[in-house]
């Protein structure tokens, strides 16, 4: 399904502003319509944050940009606790934006490729607090091009070895 969204997003939105979707995440800004968080690059190599307002009219797909803005203005990405799975985060510019993600995979997949782009065209000094860096950094042993198989790789990472620490006889 996201792959579909992504395909249309890119032709009815991101092709006609002469830009490259590299991610998009659904976040929860409003009951009633469905947002998106994208990271793009434009023609010029600048990196952008848009806020798309997803909506249909009759069996039409509809998408509306809310909010834009540029990668060098922003300061720092708050993922607010580090230790628990939420999927709440913050992203400051000259204002703090609290925005709820869809999942917690969705919010560090969104958080990794703001890293990754900053280091590929910014190489600014942005601050990445309260994620737990093994998810985040590409030169850590978990990174992927699987994104949200991050998470999951590791839960059965420790649950395999849960197991085998379970099967082992204890002296009596």
């Amino acid at each position: 399904m996201s792959s579909l969204v992504k395909e249309d997003l890119e032709k009815k939105l991101f092709k006609p502003l002469s830009q490259n979707l590299y991610e998009f995440i659904e976040i929860e800004f409003s009951v009633q319509d469905r947002y998106y968080l994208c990271v793009s690059v434009t023609k010029k190599e600048e990196v952008k944050i848009i806020m798309v307002k997803h909506y249909r009219i009759g069996l039409d797909e509809k998408y509306e940009v809310t909010k834009k803005w540029s990668l060098n203005d922003l300061k720092m990405i708050d993922g607010k606790e580090a230790d628990t799975d939420n999927p709440f985060f913050d992203l400051h510019f000259k204002k703090v934006y609290s925005l709820e993600a869809y999942s917690c995979a969705s919010k560090y997949a969104f958080a990794r490729t703001v890293n990754k782009l900053n280091h590929a065209y910014l190489k600014k000094d942005l601050q990445i607090v309260n994620f737990d860096s093994t998810y985040i950094n590409d030169d850590s042993i978990w990174s992927s091009n699987n994104k949200d198989c991050l998470v999951l790789m590791r839960i059965c990472f420790y649950a395999f070895n849960l197991v085998c620490l379970s099967l082992c006889p204890f002296p009596l």
